[in-house]
């Protein structure tokens, strides 16, 4: 299962990369520059987690060289790590640790480029979709596995997760196959939610989205995460995280997290409540 996880996640990689691919010459050749610019401007937050990816090569040791920074430039420097780590299961089976430190890395960076860039992109062709081209075949699908890509990987990060629990094995396949539904389900209804009410109330949703995340972000002070040492940083990551806290639940403390999702999903339904309201 170790070795399906990251071969599925390349696999949907490369699938959500194409069907951007798609609605970027969609865009181009309809002539909706308009579209074609926010699509392209999607990409640019993706070089965040490229530039990371090249800050830990040098930190494991491996200077980069041209080969491997153009590969992160033309944003491929995830598609290498994901090779890495086939290569490695091939050889050791799946059970190094060192096999672990490379799915962890591969995984953390997958997840922070979905947030970057796959979320945005998904936000703006469902858009596409609901108000501006409803017939819109290569924007609907572009959105479907952008969803996809993105609820597969959160459940990849909770895979990692849940082998680095000491005594823990890889959890079968029905197990992941409920937290893909899970994680499809809620972030599907998220993103319908927010491009519904953006379509109504146009710039209205920014207010109710920004009331959501100073809730979410003040809740994660008052937790006292320890993940981030510094005071600068553990403030700038709980404002991260909690724009992140919009869309989906992530659970960034060790020990049972089921009041904390329980006061998420009731900050939710309120967020909800409050959208019908306006």
């Amino acid at each position: 299962m170790r070795g399906a996880v990251p071969r599925l996640s390349l696999t949907l990689l490369a699938a959500e990369s194409g069907a951007r691919l798609c609605a970027i010459i969609h865009y181009l050749v309809r002539g909706q520059l308009g579209w074609l610019g926010l699509t392209i401007a999607c990409l640019v937050p993706g070089y965040a987690a490229q530039l990371l990816s090249i800050l830990w090569f040098r930190a494991d040791g491996h200077a980069p060289g041209c080969w491997l920074l153009a590969l992160h430039l033309l944003q491929l420097g995830l598609w290498k790590r994901y090779w890495d780590v086939l290569r490695a299961a091939a050889k050791t089976g799946g059970g190094a640790g060192e096999l672990l430190a490379q799915l962890g890395d591969v995984c953390v960076l997958r997840l922070l480029e979905a947030l970057l860039q796959t979320l945005p992109h998904l936000l703006l062709q469902a858009y596409v979709v609901v108000a501006v081209d409803p017939a819109g075949f290569i924007p609907g699908v572009s959105a479907g596995l952008s969803l996809l890509s993105l609820a597969w990987a959160l459940v990849s990060y909770s895979h990692f997760t849940f082998l680095l629990k000491p005594g823990h094995l890889s959890p079968p396949a029905a197990v992941i196959l409920c937290l893909l539904l899970w994680r499809t389900g809620m972030l599907g209804t998220r993103v319908l939610a927010l491009v519904l009410f953006a379509r109504l109330y146009s710039f209205w949703v920014f207010a109710v989205a920004g009331v959501h995340w100073l809730l979410m972000s003040f809740w994660l002070g008052a937790q006292q995460t320890d993940i981030v040492a510094q005071p600068c940083r553990w403030r700038l990551f709980n404002c991260l995280l909690g724009a992140v806290y919009i869309f989906c639940y992530i659970n960034v403390r060790p020990g049972p997290s089921r009041t904390r999702a329980a006061l998420f999903y009731a900050v939710s339904t309120w967020n909800v409540l409050y959208s019908r309201w306006m």
